[in-house]
């Protein structure tokens, strides 16, 4: 069977069989047309099939998409005829799929995997010899907003293989075999024009990949064009960077109906799209509240780079500086424990422990000591245990999952999650190309954290320290939106109730406006209030009641996708009335979910489609120097057209049982531990001026109290030696170590500045535990500081 269809249908499993022959693939190129308009992305992508042989052939083809896409639009291009397809239920659309190529008739099938929402799964049936094929599918989505202030769009190509989590993930379309090939064999290649629009000035546009310089369409630069380079290969994931001069402007955008729907219906009424960006004041937080929990994914994919760009450093070892900045900057009196988990998984203590400087110090030792030695991707079990732990009275708890989400099974894991959302929140982060949105944003979505994709190491730290900070710092509750609005209009909320909202975070939430339009020009207000730290405030935002028409119906499209993911957690963790409602709301907005499908039939060929159908997998290109096992199915004759693929747990799967197990694990780490001395890079010994890696030396250098001590791998960080520092101290009575803490947090604002997101907690512990210790001699101390290192730096750093 090709992944994407089901056992009830009487069909076999069928494997793309591996070889080294150059057979032709079917898959030609992709193009993909971009509209960006201010924070939500309409995007139309085009798959372009030729048949250079000389039997029928099936052609499948894997690949991934965003979690947030709301498909709504398949068609395919014959000959010059489009063939619109039709949304139906998953079953019959297999149905008549099957049906159609039994028939000699061409078929096309768009399919959601049963198991993760950010896998789809395109079958074009019956391509006659000679014979091209355009097939293009639509979708919209929203942009998320990073924590520079940029909107991210990211047409996703790497799909890595995923561990399974139970024999039903079995039927995945992701274990589909299908052949590898190198990048520079890859048979397809990409092309794409993005085209920006928005009521702000379009500052800029980045990339991962090679970009036409940016053209401006308008002389206020409120609109512009960019493209990828000619002849990309789809070889990575395409990120797009757009940079506005202005991003956190609340706004309410209203959408009129679709005209042949009953105006009470989802699609029939207005839509209001409603984005608002919360203007929380500044407020300090207790020191030590909260238990802090890192789940950090030690599988063998860990191994893999972060991207296929030259001298990616490995996620496991971006993963590690990572979690050792996270540690050094929580506040003292927390509690904290860290879980490496793969097939098996070790937590550093026996259960949560209090942060002090002994057990920060022994929690770093071990960080540094983790590899990527533990099989598959299983997080479902470590998640388990941390759940039936007892709650820490007046410390919340707080969870931070560093993976490559790697898992088939994605609903599984947040269904646990959503399950326990009542007593935490979970802060997730995908690491490396091809992490699976499904899993990442899914357990973010339902316990009210947030979620970060992180494909290189510059912007790890950042994204993590981050979500620290919205940890750390207060959230609003007693969240609740209310609507005035003219006489015989109500507002009918379609977004899930907010419990949380982050200070800087974007808040976008939808709703279907019932009864009678006004007829004349109008407006309604929309009033955010909530509660910070037992303080009442409330955001407005006043917006017009005339309805814009939108040939897409962007807005419907994406309140009926918010709708469906809030339901739709697969067919074994959704009940059947569940099921019901989802495909009523599918099939009624024409968004795909994964209850069902889009099927095509093309039903006037100019030749009957006669000899055994052969069936071809787009191939997977390696872009790892991991060899990855892989066995011939003898009777089973396919061929596979590219997706991408990267390192993986694969290799491992045919040994978890008997090398991961429990009793096995502790003596693999023995072994690991006995010769990590030799090979382990030792962070002091690359000191290069004043880079990077010697920040991090300093910032390792820390105490869990923020305080600094005087030795000599400090002396030679900061330019100087003991003599020096001990002989510039104007406070010789006092506590020596305040005076080397001013000496650090000088220096990392004259030496560190592109870093200061990251080290901003660090400091703000030093500071406290400064005015705790120095108090009065503050001053004193910082102008001597400043003259020892010759450095400029305000004493206004220290709060003075």
């Amino acid at each position: 069977m090709s992944g994407s269809r089901k056992p009830a249908v009487t069909m076999k499993h069928r494997f793309g069989l591996i070889t080294g022959k150059k057979e032709p693939v079917p898959l030609k190129s992709i193009s993909v047309t971009l509209s960006i308009n201010d924070f939500v992305a309409g995007v139309s992508t085009t798959l372009n099939y030729e048949n250079e042989e000389e039997v029928p052939l099936e052609a499948i083809f894997v690949f991934p998409m965003d979690e947030d896409s709301a498909v709504y639009s398949f068609e395919a291009l014959v000959d010059g005829k489009k063939i619109v397809a039709e949304l139906q239920e998953k079953m019959k659309a297999h149905r008549n799929y099957e049906d159609a190529l039994s028939q000699h008739h061409q078929a096309f099938l768009l399919e959601e995997d049963d198991y993760s929402r950010d896998v789809f799964s395109c079958n074009v049936g019956n391509l006659h010899p000679g014979s091209k094929v355009a097939v293009t599918l639509r979708y919209v989505q929203e942009l998320p907003l990073e924590t520079d202030g940029a909107l991210r769009y990211v047409l996703p190509a790497i799909l890595n293989p995923r561990y399974q989590l139970s024999e039903r993930s079995a039927k995945s379309c992701l274990n589909i075999k299908t052949p590898i090939i190198p990048l520079e064999d890859l048979p397809y290649t990409l092309s794409l024009v993005a085209t920006i629009t928005s009521q702000h000035v379009i500052e800029r546009v980045q990339s991962n990949c090679s970009l036409s310089p940016i053209q401006y369409l308008a002389d206020d630069k409120t609109s512009a064009q960019v493209s990828l380079a000619g002849g990309h290969k789809f070889d990575r994931d395409v990120e797009l960077l757009v940079y506005y001069n202005e991003v956190h402007s609340p706004s309410v955008a209203v959408e009129m109906g679709m005209p042949d729907m009953k105006p009470d219906t989802l699609m029939g009424a207005p839509s209001a799209m409603v984005s608002l960006y919360p203007d929380f004041p500044e407020m300090e937080t207790s020191r030590s509240c909260g238990e802090f929990v890192f789940l950090m994914d030690c599988s063998g994919s860990m191994k893999s780079p972060m991207n296929n760009q030259k001298d990616s450093q490995l996620r496991i070892e971006a993963a590690k500086e990572t979690l050792m900045l996270l540690l050094k900057s929580l506040p003292m009196g927390c509690y904290f424990n860290i879980y490496g988990f793969g097939s098996s998984y070790e937590k550093f203590f026996p259960e949560s422990v209090e942060y002090t400087q002994k057990t920060m110090e022994e929690a770093v030792k071990r960080v540094k000591d983790l590899e990527a030695d533990l099989g598959g991707t299983e997080i479902l079990r470590p998640l388990l245990d941390i759940y039936k732990a007892p709650c820490i009275p007046g410390h919340p708890l707080q969870l931070f999952v560093f993976t490559d989400g790697e898992v088939s099974d994605t609903f599984s894991v947040i269904r646990q999650v959503q399950l326990n959302s009542k007593r935490h929140r979970c802060f997730t982060f995908g690491i490396g190309e091809g992490a699976s949105t499904s899993l990442i944003k899914g357990i973010a979505r339902v316990s009210g954290g947030s979620a970060e994709f992180i494909t290189s190491k510059d912007r790890m730290q950042t994204k993590a320290l981050g979500s620290l900070k919205f940890a750390l710092n207060c959230s609003a509750d007693d969240i609740t939106l209310s609507w005035d609005l003219p006489p015989g209009l109500l507002a009918y909320m379609l977004s899930p109730e907010q419990t949380v909202i982050f200070r800087g975070q974007r808040l976008i939430v939808y709703a279907q406006l019932t009864g009678t339009m006004p007829q004349v020009e109008s407006s309604g207000e929309v009033c955010l209030k909530y509660t910070l730290q037992g303080r009442s405030l409330e955001n407005r935002v006043t917006f017009s009641l005339q309805p814009k028409a939108n040939a897409s119906f962007t807005i419907h499209r994406l309140a009926a996708k918010s709708l469906i993911q809030t339901k739709d957690l697969g067919s074994h963790e959704t009940s059947q009335r569940t099921i019901e409602d989802i495909m009523s709301i599918s099939i009624q907005s024409g968004v795909l979910s994964s209850f069902t499908a889009f099927i095509a039939i093309n039903k006037e060929l100019n030749q009957p489609v006669k000899g055994p159908l052969a069936h071809r997998e787009i191939p997977r290109p390696v872009m790892s120097t991991y060899k990855v096992k892989t066995r011939h199915k003898p009777g089973l004759s396919s061929r596979s057209l590219p997706c991408l693929f990267t390192t993986n747990d694969t290799e491992f799967s045919e040994v978890q049982s008997s090398c991961f197990s429990k009793g096995n694990v502790a003596s693999t780490r023995k072994m690991k531990k006995s010769d990590s001395s030799t090979k382990k890079t030792n962070l002091r010994n690359d000191h290069k001026g004043f880079g990077e890696n010697v920040a991090l030396q300093l910032i390792l250098l820390q105490k869990a109290n923020g305080s600094w001590e005087l030795d000599e791998d400090l002396t030679k960080i900061l330019g100087t030696n003991l003599e020096d520092i001990k002989a510039a101290n104007p406070a010789k009575d006092g506590d020596p170590s305040a005076w080397v803490t001013i000496l650090a947090v000088l220096w990392l604002h004259a030496n560190g500045k592109d870093m200061k997101y990251e080290w901003e907690l660090l400091e703000r512990k030093a500071v406290t535990w400064l005015h705790d210790h120095a108090g009065s001699s503050i001053p004193m101390l910082v102008q001597a500081a400043n003259s020892l290192l010759k450095l400029p730096v305000t004493p206004a750093v220290f709060g003075l």
